[in-house]
């Protein structure tokens, strides 16, 4: 099915046609090797993709599959867009990765780890937005919010067999020191520190009821 990949004549026309598109951008200035890298990483992509399609026992593939077509779309963006917009790219190299963990779990359950690495990602990759809008000033303590709320998604999702209480201790945690250092990064200490105790006391009221039943 891949023999293509080592056909000598498929990798000389590859080579022969970066050459040209490499040789055009020094040219005109135009990033013609931007878009030949592109197709190189959307070929990746199915390639890995044709791989797990092949044979299902391959969810690994999955993650190289994902994120390679998310890195094809951040290089179009690169292109495509205005410089003053090329931060919306990172989106799609963070969120790319956060999707191939998502997209792992979803194919199988039994693999509930990969919630934890989809949320860092999709946490960082919203960071990437917010911290060019209003600046990077809470992003340590959104950083610990978001990772926190993926402790608190994996609580709640089914696992395999049983749902993972467990996570609710470091959400808990996570979400609260987060909240308190975002606070004090934007001077807002006052509000903060209330609502960071009313969570802990609905927390530890959810957990009372949870054990009881």
């Amino acid at each position: 099915m891949l023999k293509w990949l080592r056909s000598p004549i498929v990798w000389g026309v590859l080579f022969i046609v970066a050459g040209i598109l490499f040789l055009l951008e020094a040219v005109t200035g135009y990033q013609f090797g931007s878009l030949f890298w592109s197709v190189i990483f959307a070929l990746g992509a199915l390639l890995f993709i044709t791989f797990y399609l092949g044979n299902r026992a391959n969810w690994w593939a999955l993650i190289p599959s994902i994120i390679l077509a998310g890195l094809c779309l951040s290089t179009l963006f690169d292109v495509l867009l205005p410089e003053s917009a090329n931060f919306l790219s990172e989106i799609f190299v963070l969120g790319g990765i956060g999707a191939s963990f998502l997209v792992v779990y979803l194919v199988d359950r039994r693999h509930w780890w990969a919630i934890i690495p989809a949320g860092v990602m999709f946490t960082l990759a919203v960071i990437s937005v917010v911290e060019e809008i209003i600046g990077g000033e809470a992003t340590g303590g959104l950083i610990l919010i978001g990772i926190g709320i993926t402790f608190a998604v994996l609580a709640l999702l089914p696992a395999a067999k049983t749902r993972m209480s467990w996570a609710w201790i470091p959400a808990a945690v996570l979400i609260i020191i987060g909240t308190v250092i975002a606070g004090a990064a934007e001077q807002r200490l006052v509000y903060v520190v209330p609502v960071a105790l009313i969570i802990l006391g609905l927390f530890l009221i959810y957990r009372t009821f949870a054990a009881g039943t």
